[in-house]
């Protein structure tokens, strides 16, 4: 009987085994790259929104902060060289402050929305990139290269949503998370016009590249 039920153990182990290599080859071949870059992407920023959000700066903090929220609260000339983009969307968040003691707060959760959405951008430009290094020409990534991808975006996206400096700037009202951000944003559009350069419509990509 104790040969038997170690028998028996053994073809289950098989059974399972032989299961999870079906439901695994299945997903390998049935794999929708753009589906889940899209879902890692989004899942990117909302790993760093949350993580932003509960460290966002209550109030102004140290150095220019103070002043970049009153200014762009009110709608005032702040030092030069000035940061007019900054001030008006600044003043568009504080609008949704409950009251003056919290203005400082909206205006500090505009970095962390900014930062958030570097890190997205991040995340689908290391894909972009690295597709350029692992993938040879007239050839299609394997199942195991995309999932590789995937992977390698993933981890240096949500690394650099901890690295001292970057999450120091996108808890306070300073300008560097949203000069981030648009930095993010044209380095993704560059890399999106360089791989479909000869296709129709990019030149439109890039008239918006040049006008940001």
């Amino acid at each position: 009987s104790f040969f038997y039920s170690i028998a028996i153990k053994t073809e289950w182990i098989t059974v399972l085994i032989s299961k999870f290599a079906a439901i695994n080859s299945g997903l390998m071949r049935d794999f929708n790259f753009s589906k889940y870059n899209k879902i890692l992407g989004w899942g990117v920023f909302l790993i760093g929104i949350i993580t932003y959000a509960l460290t966002v700066e209550p109030t102004a903090s140290f150095w220019d902060a103070g002043e970049y929220i009153s200014t762009s609260s009110k709608l005032e000339i702040g030092h030069p060289p000035g940061a007019p983009l900054y001030q008006m969307l600044g003043a568009f968040f504080s609008i949704f402050s409950p009251d003056p003691a919290h203005v400082a707060l909206a205006v500090n959760f505009m970095s962390c929305l900014a930062s958030a959405f570097t890190v997205m951008f991040m995340f689908w430009s290391i894909g972009l990139l690295l597709k350029k290094l692992i993938k040879r020409p007239n050839e299609e990534l394997t199942p195991a290269n995309k999932w590789a991808l995937l992977s390698a975006s993933f981890i240096g996206a949500t690394s650099y949503i901890y690295t001292d400096s970057f999450w120091f700037n996108a808890v306070e009202a300073e300008v560097y998370a949203m000069a981030t951000f648009i930095l993010a944003i044209m380095f993704y559009l560059a890399l999106l016009w360089e791989r479909d350069m000869f296709k129709r419509g990019a030149t439109a990509g890039l008239s918006l590249s040049v006008l940001s």
